[in-house]
């Protein structure tokens, strides 16, 4: 700016320095079902609705189809922050999950989802869709995984889907279909007590896995895998989980080896399995593979304030720095081994700097939850001597 004259004291503003960067929320529910006698006021059709741990406004959905049900099972976990889609219920259940697939053109079924921050200022980070995701039409792979898949990579979101609750060989079958990370198979269906017909009825166990992942979220961090925990208002599985923790050919051990999570008795029901589908080995975990999402994610949306500003060495210290204190942090936090920001010279050169390009790289490692603890026994005939040392002593 040119010189002025000035006979005087002033205050010039720099606005040089790191910015904290702020960890995205990860534990927003996406949940995509059917409610007929719903109020359409408050839940238009193919529209994202938030429930903010609003149990007096999920009243409004009516009784009939699967959100209402889907809705008290997450709170049942945790007071979660919720983001509803409702579609039209179909002529049969086939319809129901066309309907749900939705267009993209549109922005229909799960494609609302991605409109989600623009109208409820949050983005869903695990999607379900309780009752349409265990199904094998025409014996091909479930039509609604298959749209989530590519909702959640847009989102970095994971989706928990029901498996067919039938046998464990065919809720195998089902996982096969599947070679992402971001698909979290849990099999089978739970037991909870209708208070209506006063007995115990049949529900998919999604909503509330994702009501446990988003709990352990909120009292741990994303980080923490969500397995071994109890899931809360169950009263029996469907159909009944083999489990012993010692034992690798029980059937919990078979689902789980299987990349299929379940849910087994032991001191209550709760969730027992840490695998995604991936078919990468590097993405095997759920945890691991959101927490690289919650980084990733957060690490993008801090430098906004960087953006179109001249290219100076000051400037690139400050994205560096700004980087390095935040993955300091997790760290500190336990939620990564450890990370470290550089530029690489060899990327940086003139012209991609003339062009406005810069590249910083990082490296992070989240940690793997504990799956497999290994205890060593040895005999020692030595104690026998001791034994006797001890008697001669004595005497």
């Amino acid at each position: 700016m040119p010189e002025q004259f000035l006979h005087g004291v002033e205050v010039i503003e720099i606005d040089e320095g790191i910015r904290p960067i702020q960890t995205v929320k990860s534990s927003v529910i996406g949940l995509i079902g059917t409610a007929p006698d719903a109020v359409g006021a408050t839940f238009p059709l193919n529209t994202p609705v938030l429930l903010a741990n609003q149990p007096r406004k999920a009243a409004d959905l009516g009784d009939a189809g699967t959100l209402k049900d889907a809705v008290d099972a997450i709170y049942d976990q945790t007071g979660a922050t919720i983001v509803i889609i409702r579609v039209e219920e179909g002529v049969d259940t086939t319809a129901t999950m066309s309907n749900i697939v939705g267009d993209s053109a549109l922005g229909t079924g799960v494609h609302a989802f991605l409109s989600a921050e623009n109208e409820v200022k949050v983005l869903p980070r695990i999607l379900c869709a309780p009752g349409f995701t265990g199904d094998r039409p025409a014996a091909a792979a479930n039509p609604v995984v298959a749209e989530l898949v590519g909702i959640a990579e847009k989102l970095r979101a994971v989706i928990v889907a029901d498996g067919p609750n039938t046998t464990t060989t065919e809720a195998i079958t089902w996982r096969e279909d599947w070679g992402s990370a971001r698909v979290y198979v849990t099999d089978p269906a739970v037991k909870v007590w209708d208070t209506a017909l006063s007995q115990a009825v049949v529900q998919p166990v999604s909503a509330r896995v994702a009501g446990a992942i988003a709990k352990r979220d909120n009292e741990r961090g994303f980080w923490w895998s969500p397995s071994n925990q109890v899931l809360n208002g169950i009263v029996g599985t469907a159909r009944p989980i083999g489990f012993n923790m010692s034992d690798p050919n029980s059937e919990a051990n078979l689902l789980n080896e299987n990349e299929v999570a379940t849910v087994v008795l032991k001191d209550g029901y709760r969730l027992w399995g840490n695998r995604t589908c991936s078919d990468d080995p590097l993405w095997a975990f759920l945890s691991v593979r959101r927490t690289a999402d919650m980084v990733y994610e957060s690490v993008e949306r801090a430098f906004l304030w960087a953006m179109d500003r001249p290219l100076s060495a000051q400037l690139v210290l400050d994205i560096q720095d700004s980087v390095q204190a935040y993955l300091g942090s997790l760290q500190a936090r336990g939620a990564i081994l450890g990370g470290t920001v550089w530029l690489d010279p060899e990327l940086n050169t003139p012209d991609q700097l003339m062009a406005g390009k810069l590249y910083l790289d990082f490296d992070i490692e989240p940690p793997a939850p504990l799956e497999r603890l290994t205890f060593r026994a040895h005999r020692n005939a030595g104690y026998y001597e001791e034994l006797v040392n001890q008697v001669l002593e004595a005497a």
